[in-house]
Parts: structure tokens; sequence; C-alpha cells
């Protein structure tokens, strides 16, 4: 079988690297534009593109889709289907209409729970116990097409979105083989009309920490948005990012610092307190509490801003 894969990020180079050990022929890799990064802002490749390089495979990178010319190195694959994993683009129609056997789509939730650019990250920041991976027919809707295969995934009570990241990664990885080589045989399934939810798109504006909220709401809105774009908080004038926190048994007006020592800065939220156990200072880098405590006193009394 022959298998174009469109991706960008690493949840979509796992996947890759799997059909690649399984044997499958990969004719033509889509990914996103090569994109300033680091400190240096230099272009980088996607980590799809790194791996389609280490096997020589070609790589194709428009800027959009639309324009009909943009089509012609997916038709020149003669390709039996199109993979697709977190690649970025909208692919229209005729796009998902020229393999043979149509697209199918990694997506890192049990939809349609989470449709959308941010899965992994809201189902951790609403509290969901699980969620998981489904490989999809893809349509011209966004993320509604029917059902291959899912699998399921507990969320631990520690689990970042960098962890839970990893997990689902593995997890697509493997059913997407799994579904390729069951492919013909296997009989999609409509997504149910009740239960859907919009997975947004993660905005830095949203890292701001309210201390009137309660701990256990904080607590996962830390965990979901690390590593981007962690918790931000004003102890006075500096603005400060908050990556590790755990909920403490404590009260006090929000705000406030309860406890301060190497085991942790203890704030009071709205219910409950919050204990902060890594943060960083702009221009330094992640320090436990008790490191940066040594360089940055944060003494019981004193009190984080509260936003407006």
């Amino acid at each position: 079988m022959r298998v174009i894969f469109a991706g960008t990020p690493e949840f979509a180079r796992i996947a890759l690297e799997a059909i690649l050990a399984a044997g499958f022929e990969v004719p033509l890799v889509l990914t996103q534009p090569d994109r300033p990064a680091g400190r240096g802002m230099q272009l980088q490749a996607s980590p799809v593109k790194q791996l389609a390089a280490a096997h020589g495979i070609p790589v194709h990178q428009p800027e959009r889709l639309k324009d009909p010319a943009t089509h012609q190195p997916v038709m020149d694959a003669q390709a039996d289907v199109m993979v697709v994993a977190a690649y970025g683009l909208i692919l229209p129609q005729a796009v998902l209409d020229i393999p043979r056997l149509g697209c199918i789509n990694i997506h890192g939730s049990l939809l349609p729970r989470w449709r959308g650019a941010a899965p992994i990250q809201r189902a951790i920041e609403a509290g969901d116990a699980e969620t998981g991976v489904t490989i999809m027919r893809m349509e011209a809707g966004l993320d509604t097409g029917p059902m291959l295969l899912a699998g399921r995934q507990p969320i631990a009570a520690d689990d970042t979105a960098a962890t839970l990241h990893d997990k689902l990664a593995a997890q697509g990885a493997a059913l997407i083989v799994e579904a390729l080589g069951r492919l013909e045989s296997l009989s999609p399934v409509p997504q149910p009309e009740a239960g859907v939810t919009y997975a947004h798109k993660i905005e830095k504006a949203e890292a701001e920490l309210d201390w009137r909220r309660p701990a256990a709401e904080l607590d996962r809105k830390l965990r979901a948005f690390n590593p981007f774009p962690g918790g931000a908080a004003l102890f006075g004038e500096m603005p400060l990012k908050i990556w590790k926190a755990a909920p403490a048994s404590a009260t006090g007006v929000p705000g406030t610092v309860l406890e301060s020592g190497a085991a942790g800065i203890v704030v009071a939220c709205g219910e409950g307190a919050l204990r902060l156990l890594e943060l960083q200072k702009p221009g330094s880098r992640r320090l436990p509490a008790g490191d940066f405590l040594r360089g940055f006193p944060l003494a019981p009394g004193l009190a984080f801003a509260l936003p407006e």
C-alpha cells in the first residue's frame, strides 16, 4: 500500500516512524513550511520533515492547498491513501478525493469530544478522567468524519500536556498501523450527534492565573498548559511563570502566600490553595521552589496580584 503522509509536529513524526517501520511505502510527505525557531530564530524543519529527509522521502511544503497547482505532487504520488496527523493545513475536498482509498486522520481525543486544534490540553483542563485516539475518515468538516478505530487512555492526576501527548502519540502510531493493515475491511461508524465539544487553540492570553478560582481548577490549567504557554502570575511588578503546582490543604485570602519554603510556595485560592513547585523569572530558567526562593523571596503574608 502506498501511503502519503501529512503532518508536522512530534505527534505526527511518531506516527510516520511507525508507518515506515511497518513496511508501508511512503512516496510523499506533506508538512508545514520551515519556520523560525530558537533564540537565533533560524528556519527549522518540522520533526516530520526531518524524519522524511532521513529516509530520502520527497517532501511537499505548500503554504496552503487552495491553489490546484499545489495538488500536483499529491496526484503524482499515485497513493492508495493519505494519513493526516496534526498537519496544520485544511485539506480541500479536491485533495481529499485524490487517494484511491481517501484520507484518514489520527486525532488525539475520543470523538466527538474535543474536535479541533488542542484536544490534549482541553481534556486535561476540563478534568476529563480519560481521553484517547480516534482514527477517522476525513471529510470537509472539522474532525467530523466517520470513525474507523479508537483507543482509550486514562488521564493521570499528574499528567501534563507533554506526558499525555507522548502516551497518545504512541497509541496513535499503533492504531494507524493497525488501521492501514485492515483499511479495506474496516466499517466506518458515524460520530454520535451528542457529546460534541470543540478544543479551541491555546492562546497565550489564557495563561493568566486568577487566584480567585478553585485550586483544583488552577492545577488542571497548569498541567494543561505545560509546556505551552505555562501559567502567568504577577507579583508586584514582576511577571512570573508558574510551571508546576499541586493542590494543598489550606485556606486564606486568594493570592496570599501562606507558606514559603523548599517544599513549595502555598498560595491561597478561591477554594483551597495551590503549592507552587516550579517557577521562572523573566530571562531565567525554570527552578524548583526552594532554589527560586533563594533569589526571589516570597514570604508568607505577601500576595500575588489578582487579574482585573
